[in-house]
């Protein structure tokens, strides 16, 4: 198998618990996840089957799209429902209009200091079990891109978002300085991721949905996250020459400087790196896996 779940994770599980799910129905392929979600968060959770495992870091950095719910006046150890939550002493009331008008500050690069129950590593330790055990956990605060903000939803104290943003975003933390803006505080108490790249939550499947017999049927083709390159169809002879990394020609009048090439079956052989002119070498070749495939086969 080679290629891509769309899992709709429930709440109360981790990601790894998702991913050890669909890993019990595919037991001889290599499974993975592109991009953890909490155990209070539901949404779109892409599982990585087979040699699709190597492009999970495409699938990372695509942009993600994600609908929270926070609730104003409120303050939390881990920045969510889940800690322990405490009243803000004479937290102000809030209306949507000032909460609309801090937002802006928001959108762009911007600075974020990560929450300290995270997988962050601290001296080679995870930032949340040290934050378990009580000690000091010091994180450096880093950029981060939020491509666009909305309220959703305004019913004081709690309020909605749709947030698309880049790899590395902590909606919770989010939300914890924008209460912060408004001079109050605010944890998050749901979070739904609906998108990453061309994966949707409308594409999505929930753990009841998937079988050991049709979880084949569920599988996006390794290309879906790749939507965004070039495609270059190549003959058997030019596959031939991906699989000892020779160069091959891109067809076309502006060669973009990264491509994905297929073979006439429409498999995915390999991502490719422009060199000189419109000449291409494999970054990452799956031909030896279509090879062995097809030779195991016969």
């Amino acid at each position: 198998m080679f290629g891509f779940i769309n899992l709709n994770k429930p709440t109360g599980i981790s990601s790894r618990d998702a991913v050890n799910l669909v890993h019990r129905m595919v037991k001889r392929s290599k499974v993975g996840h592109c991009g953890t979600l909490d155990p209070l968060a539901t949404g779109v959770l892409v599982v990585c089957v087979g040699p699709a495992t190597r492009l999970a870091q495409l699938v990372q950095d695509a942009p993600k799209t994600y609908v929270g719910q926070f609730q104003l006046g409120m303050t939390s150890d881990t920045e969510d429902s889940e800690g322990d939550v405490q009243p803000l002493d004479n937290a102000p009331a809030i209306d949507k209009a000032q909460l609309a008008a801090v937002l802006p500050q928001f959108n762009g690069n911007i600075q974020q200091l990560p929450p300290k129950f995270s997988a962050l590593k601290v001296n080679g330790k995870r930032a949340y079990e040290l934050a378990r055990a009580g000690k000091e956990v010091k994180l450096q605060p880093r950029e981060i891109t939020i491509h666009s903000i909305r309220v959703v939803d305004f019913q004081y104290p709690y309020f909605t978002l749709e947030i698309v943003c880049g790899t590395g975003t902590y909606i919770r933390s989010l939300g914890r300085d924008i209460g912060a803006a408004l001079g109050s505080a605010a944890i998050m108490t749901a979070l739904e991721r609906t998108a990453i790249g061309d994966f949707s939550i409308e594409t999505s499947a929930s753990p009841e949905q998937l079988t050991r017999e049709n979880i084949q049927s569920k599988l996006f083709a390794p290309q879906h996250c790749l939507k965004h390159l070039d495609q270059l169809k190549i003959s058997d002879e030019e596959a031939g020459k991906l699989l000892d990394g020779t160069l091959v020609q891109f067809r076309g009048d502006t060669p973009p400087e990264r491509a994905y090439a297929v073979d006439q079956q429409e498999q995915l052989l390999a991502i490719l790196q422009r060199r000189e002119g419109n000449f291409y070498s494999p970054k990452v070749n799956f031909c030896r896996y279509w090879r062995d495939l097809r030779a195991s086969a016969n």
